[in-house]
């Protein structure tokens, strides 16, 4: 049986570096992660072009099970992108219009200054 001994280095780099990032960064990630499953992209547009949805409505709607998007929805409520009303027994899911526009104000901008910047070094480059 062999042991690691692990040093100090070793917990210092198992620390995140998320602190270092901006607020903005960091948020943007979280919506990029939580749309990084396409159910979640079709909840999305269900809930969008809906206004509102029963879970039992996108369970109808969706070839998942009804655990299986429960799931989804909480991920997608986690980062603010939907809510949720409870009146008894059901539960009501939204889009959360100023999160997903906030969203795509800064994803937009990010896109255009990437693409921008890409555009001019690769009409730099003599490939």
């Amino acid at each position: 049986m062999t042991y690691r001994i692990f040093t100090m280095y070793d917990v210092v780099m198992a620390i995140s570096k998320k602190h270092e990032f901006s607020k903005a960064e960091i948020k943007v990630a979280e919506f990029a992660k939580a749309l990084g499953h396409p159910a979640r992209v079709a909840i999305l547009k269900v809930l969008a072009k809906h206004n509102f949805c029963l879970c039992g409505d996108l369970v109808e709607e969706l070839p998942l099970a009804q655990s299986t998007v429960s799931q989804h929805l909480k991920a997608l409520q986690e980062v603010g992108l939907i809510q949720c009303k409870i009146d008894g027994p059901r539960s009501c899911y939204c889009v959360d219009r100023k999160v997903l526009a906030e969203f795509t104000d800064f994803f937009g901008t990010f896109l255009k200054g990437t693409l921008k910047k890409a555009e001019e070094c690769c009409d730099n480059m003599k490939c």
